[in-house]
């Protein structure tokens, strides 16, 4: 997996490039993108599947903020990104959230 961050000047804002690999994906339909960013809704931001087997999305997203996510994979299972900038306790399970700091 990977977080790959770039600044727009013009915009003053980040355009956030996450990637999940074919090895990571395992076999994945469809990967969402779920986050305090658009409010944890499980539809809005959905990977685009690549030809090699891995998902990526862009998202842009104000600096100067933490935001906290985490994948869901074909609309049941969670997982964190292991090259997030941090994680937090989520206060709803015995589970972490991923973190960007931008």
């Amino acid at each position: 997996m990977s977080i790959k961050k770039q600044y727009l000047k013009s915009k003053d804002l980040y355009k956030v490039v996450w990637t999940v690999e074919k090895e990571k994906a395992d076999q994945a339909k469809k990967i969402n993108l779920v986050g305090d960013f658009n409010e944890w809704n499980e539809n809005k931001a959905e990977f685009t599947a690549l030809k090699n087997g891995s998902f990526k999305c862009v998202v842009e997203l104000p600096k100067g903020r933490h935001y906290q996510f985490r994948y869901l994979i074909d609309g049941q299972v969670w997982m964190n990104d292991d090259e997030a900038d941090g994680f937090v306790d989520n206060q709803i399970s015995d589970e972490l959230n991923s973190v960007v700091a931008l």
